[in-house]
């Protein structure tokens, strides 16, 4: 697991210190921070090192952030009918079932305006599960309906 990292402020308020007491720590090297741009930041285990005491908890711990990357997509098909709006809706609506379980949340929203016969599909995930939905539009949106039996 990760360690947190906290800023001069948040050691400064744990420690009952003022803020310039824990940088002129830091500059004199005795209590060890890594500078990240212009501000300087303590890992938890630092804190515990330079006091020799568990850290204060404040009940406010910075979290371990993990990234996430997210998609958000729009696509607009114009001279579609009613029959292949509602064909290439159910499609992408099923779509979701089949995507990668460790990914963001995959959703899709249809709209159609069969007044200008244009849909439009709202998409919002994760770049790979987005990228392969795009495809299922692509190709549900450039093949032409079935003929009636």
């Amino acid at each position: 697991m990760e360690s947190p990292l906290y800023s001069v402020e948040q050691v400064a308020e744990r420690l009952g210190l003022h803020v310039r007491t824990v940088r002129k720590y830091v500059r004199e090297g005795r209590l060890k921070a890594v500078k990240i741009g212009k501000q300087y930041r303590i890992t938890h285990e630092d804190v515990e090192a330079f006091t020799g005491l568990p850290l204060p908890t404040t009940g406010r711990e910075p979290t371990v952030r993990h990234r996430r990357v997210e998609v958000s997509s729009i696509v607009e098909i114009d001279a579609v009918d009613a029959g292949t709006a509602h064909r290439i809706a159910t499609l992408l609506t099923a779509a979701p079932a089949g995507r990668d379980a460790d990914g963001p949340p995959l959703r899709v929203e249809t709209v159609y305006d069969e007044e200008r016969a244009r849909m439009k599909v709202i998409v919002l995930g994760g770049p790979a599960d987005t990228a392969r939905l795009l495809e299922y539009v692509s190709t549900a949106a450039e093949t032409p309906p079935a003929p009636p039996s």
